[in-house]
């Protein structure tokens, strides 16, 4: 189970703030061009985001579906991304003083991606979360943003 954890500087309600605005996670989870609303009021349970992910010339889009929310405090998400699988990722926020500190806990549930878990995945894992838990950082503490918009929708095939 990759578990990671980061203090942020900002108030679980400003944190809280970005991470209930489904448009903003291409701002901070890597591996993410661009998200948008697709179905329900982000983040209510059910509520869904699509999202879309560049490797080169190539793009594919996927969903990322609410599965449990307690408002403020923690959210549990099911990232849907086709044959490679499903994975559980949890966000719990915990007031450290004036500050916040963010723990993400990420596992693979079905398909290619929990078939093929290993160690060697949870550390990928854990570095991918290092890199998300920056990026969250920056935009909670520094307004931070990626340089393409965030909002964007992609365009149909």
């Amino acid at each position: 189970m990759a578990v990671r954890h980061r203090l942020i500087k900002k108030s679980p309600r400003e944190v809280w703030a970005v991470l209930a605005d489904g448009t903003r996670y291409a701002d901070w989870v890597v591996g993410t061009a661009s998200s948008y609303p697709v179905r329900g009021q982000w983040p209510q349970t059910h509520s869904a985001i699509g999202y879309e992910v560049r490797v080169g010339p190539l793009s594919f889009t996927n969903q990322t579906v609410v599965r449990a929310c307690d408002e403020g405090h923690e959210l549990e998400l099911e990232a849907i991304a086709g044959p490679l699988g499903t994975a559980r990722i949890a966000i719990e926020l915990r007031p450290w003083g004036d500050h916040t500190l963010v723990i993400i806990d990420e596992h693979p549930l079905r398909g290619v991606g929990g078939f093929l878990h290993n160690a060697g995945v949870e550390g990928l894992i854990q570095l991918r979360h290092r890199a998300m838990l920056k990026r969250l950082a920056d935009v909670c503490e520094n307004g931070g943003s990626r340089a393409e918009p965030a909002h964007a929708q992609p365009e149909p095939a």
